[in-house]
């Protein structure tokens, strides 16, 4: 019976994609599987999701010795992303930093990665057919995604896969990049290329063909499915909580938006806290991001065991993945008991851009998305923020968008708190039920930014405790309201609102 492994250890997006629905058992941080086997003794082939498995330090030796096992045995291996990163020579981590901060990874690929940042859906080609994958395809176009910080790689192994990207680093940046790598074997490839088997059968075929298991692939789904439902089960990785999750869901799932007065306020950590509180109480969170940096919802993903989807980035002007109008549609019977959007930099960032929509407030008026306002008084202190979300909040109200709560993140004074929450319920109406302060949590992280050297496992720990701690989630659920799509407002009227 053919068995394929994934990996899962803390730090990997285990269910990120499907890869295509080839995986049948899991391979553990002592290198074995389920039945406590080896894995190079019982595998026909391994999969390394995307993640943090540099950045988290959570390869062991034993998963190692296993790895070079399986290649030395010819079976396959197929690195994503981080996973990717695993099997090259190293990759420096330090984007933010003014030295290289190299992770060494395995070498069994001569390949070494710098930092850019991609979130681009792509297409690619094949260039090169000489590996199991490829076999073929010389010339075709595959389709998937990029979402990475360290996309520079310099190769000086079997070039495969080149992706054509529009955008890097933030800017405009149309090129071709080197997307996939193999050995000179040919048995295994490194690609940032996601959702490269979900998209493109012709690849798993190849692999299927190359362990001699085509006739075997429906059972292989079938147990797929198996494997799939038990990992969904569980919050995060090895944490044995197992999420009460609800049998039925509503067809149009509520959603509910995470603004925030400026960048660097906490959504992305919030956003994950909330999430895994919420699925510690049986209710089912996709999170979704307005705009194209996907990353930011690598931590969700981890908590809810979640795959990114299409619909996981709402389009402004040309950047992002897809118009909500579409995305309301494409949420509907998903199994959801809520969508929480997180917004992008400031609520009002780009508001008065001719292109519409350009900020997180127009996509919130556009599709009548009740918003929690979110601001860290880490900069300005407690009372700063509070005016700046007063602020914010009447303009949301001249442009009809409905604020139902208020966070202030990583407080530090509870007395200058409740004076300021007092300021805020008068100044807004809002209850001081649903103004809630966050304190400061107690992060093992190393980086300052979520897609920063980000420690999953660690980073999704603390904003859980700290939100189960400090915000009632319950209460924060039934904040939430179907949306309705009523159309963008125009830039004319955008100017004459600001103005007003």
């Amino acid at each position: 019976m053919t068995k394929i492994g994934i990996l899962e250890v803390e730090g990997i997006l285990t269910l990120y994609e499907n890869f295509g629905h080839l995986p049948t058992d899991i391979v553990r941080s002592d290198g074995t599987i389920e039945n406590g086997k080896k894995a190079s003794e019982e595998l026909d082939g391994l999969i390394i999701p995307g993640g943090t498995l540099l950045e988290s330090e959570t390869m062991t030796q034993e998963v190692a010795d296993e790895i070079n096992k399986i290649n030395d045995n010819d079976g396959f291996i197929f690195g994503m992303c981080a996973g990717f990163q695993i099997l090259a020579k190293h990759t420096n981590v330090g984007r933010n930093s003014p030295v290289p901060i190299i992770r060494e990874g395995l070498g069994l690929l001569d390949v070494t990665f710098e930092p850019k940042i991609n979130t681009n859906q792509v297409e690619a080609e094949v260039v090169d057919d000489t590996t199991l994958f490829t076999k073929g395809l010389k010339g075709t176009t595959l389709r998937g995604f990029h979402c990475h910080t360290y996309g520079e790689i310099q190769s000086n192994d079997k070039n495969v896969i080149y992706s054509e990207i529009k955008r890097s680093n933030y800017k405009y940046k149309p090129e071709r990049v080197l997307s996939g790598v193999a050995n000179k074997k040919g048995n295994i490839l490194g690609t940032t290329l996601h959702s490269m088997l979900d998209n493109n059968p012709q690849v798993v075929e190849n692999i299927l063909k190359y362990i001699d298991a085509t006739d075997e692939y429906e059972d292989i789904k079938r147990r797929n499915k198996i494997l799939h439902d038990k990992v969904f089960k569980e919050i995060a990785v090895n944490t044995g909580k197992i999420a009460p999750l609800k049998p039925t869901h509503p067809v149009d799932p509520p959603m509910i938006m995470l603004m925030a007065t400026g960048s660097e306020s906490g959504k992305t950590f919030l956003s994950s806290g909330i999430v895994g509180a919420l699925r510690e109480r049986g209710i089912h969170t996709y999170v979704i991001k307005v705009g194209p940096d996907i990353r930011d919802l690598s931590p969700s993903l981890y908590v809810n065991k979640e795959k990114l989807e299409d619909y996981a980035s709402i389009q402004i002007s040309t950047i992002g993945w897809m118009p909500i109008e579409e995305i309301i549609q494409k949420v509907k019977n998903k199994g959801y008991d809520l969508i929480l959007i997180e917004g992008v930099m400031s609520a009002l960032t780009g508001l008065l851009n001719e292109k519409t929509p350009y900020s997180a407030a127009e996509i919130a008026h556009a599709a009548d998305i009740p918003v929690v306002m979110v601001s860290s008084v880490s900069k300005g202190g407690i009372e700063t923020a509070a005016v700046d979300i007063e602020a914010h909040i009447q303009l949301l109200n001249k442009m009809d968008i409905k604020t139902r709560g208020i966070i202030l993140n990583r407080t530090y004074d509870p007395k200058i708190v409740e004076q300021a929450k007092e300021f805020l319920s008068n100044k807004t109406g809002i209850d001081q039920d649903y103004i809630w302060s966050i304190s400061k949590a107690k992060v093992e992280n190393k980086g300052q930014l979520p897609e920063d050297y980000l420690q999953l496992e660690k980073f999704t720990k603390a904003a859980i405790d700290v939100v189960n701690k400090d915000l009632d989630v319950d209460k924060f659920y039934n904040l939430a309201q179907r949306p309705k799509f009523r159309g963008y407002l125009t830039y004319d009227e955008i100017c004459d609102i600001y103005k007003s």
